[in-house]
């Protein structure tokens, strides 16, 4: 099983907090890179000081900011690897699944999945309203970023899922000993870590039902499958169609992406869509394919520790 993984005598709460604190510590150190290059544009362009994160993320070329941004989850996820093996005495495979390998067939259809409908939605609304999009292709610069993107941002949310859906999850069943709380605390935290995006500014905190809910779909397809190979598909699948998508002036950072969004964004029921019908659609999908059952259990029930 899954969580229980995670559960052994050793393995207390607080080194989780310990190892988490490794992990964003690895993050920092891998943000170093981009520090030296936006410290270097500013004094050898005599540029003012970017002061906000929206000015850092325009001082360069999207795909020079997109491989700068990256580095720092490649040292995270090196943090999360150090961690689990030193702090925790566990291997990586432990952390993502309950099957005795990694099962990359569930990986392969849920990013084949939501990348199918994420192109299929997206081009019902372009055509539901063309006069929102411009186009934004540019052969060159879009297969450097088809490059970039297809190698660091799987990196990217394999180390988010890892840290949400494989360490910290483990981590509250430790503390909790049931799965109602690590499903609730993770999709909390991983929605919150969110707030500082642009989009909240745009269009308020009512999209945080949309990241908070998106943790939450994300959580439950760990506890049901017993492993987040789902949740890796679904997250990459998510953050590569939409870069090589579309992009925006007020997203988090700009792409050489085929269309940009030129609308003013707004928060209506497009955010709450995915929540309350989209994933639940997903939810069924998926629960036929590999025969899920005893839902209530899964998702709220206690942890048996006598094994452990």
């Amino acid at each position: 099983m899954f969580l229980e993984q995670g559960i052994k005598p050793e393995n207390q709460f607080w080194k989780y907090l310990l190892g988490s604190v490794f992990i964003i510590g690895a993050s920092f150190i891998g943000q170093i890179p981009f520090s030296i290059a936006v410290l270097y544009k500013s004094f050898s362009s005599n540029a003012v000081f970017p002061t906000d994160n929206a000015s850092v993320m325009r001082m360069f070329e999207p795909n020079v900011t997109l491989f700068l941004v990256m580095i720092s989850f490649a040292f995270a996820f090196a943090g999360i690897y150090f961690v689990v093996k030193y702090l925790h005495h566990q291997t990586i495979l432990s952390i993502t699944t309950s099957r005795k390998k990694i099962d990359w067939k569930r990986v392969s259809f849920s990013f084949i999945l939501w990348s199918l409908f994420s192109i299929l939605s997206f081009a019902a609304v372009y055509f539901g309203s063309p006069e929102k999009f411009v186009w934004n292709f540019n052969l060159i610069p879009f297969l450097i970023l088809m490059v970039l993107g297809a190698v660091l941002i799987p990196i990217q949310t394999s180390t988010e899922e890892y840290v949400f859906r494989g360490y910290l999850m483990q981590g509250f069943a430790n503390l909790a000993r049931n799965r109602w709380f690590p499903l609730l605390m993770t999709s909390v935290i991983f929605g919150s870590m969110h707030v500082f995006n642009p989009e909240v500014e745009k269009m308020g905190y009512i999209i945080m039902v949309y990241y908070i809910g998106t943790g939450l779909f994300l959580g439950i397809l760990a506890l049901m499958d017993e492993g987040i190979e789902l949740s890796l598909g679904f997250h990459a699948a998510n953050n590569l169609i939409g870069a090589l998508l579309v992009t925006s002036d007020w997203s988090v950072f700009q792409t050489h992406s085929i269309f940009k969004d030129m609308s003013e964004p707004s928060a209506g029921f497009d955010v709450i869509l995915p929540v309350v019908v989209v994933y639940p659609v997903l939810l069924f999908i998926f629960a036929k394919k590999y025969g899920w059952n005893n839902w209530k259990e899964k998702l709220t029930g206690k942890i048996d520790t006598a094994n452990h």
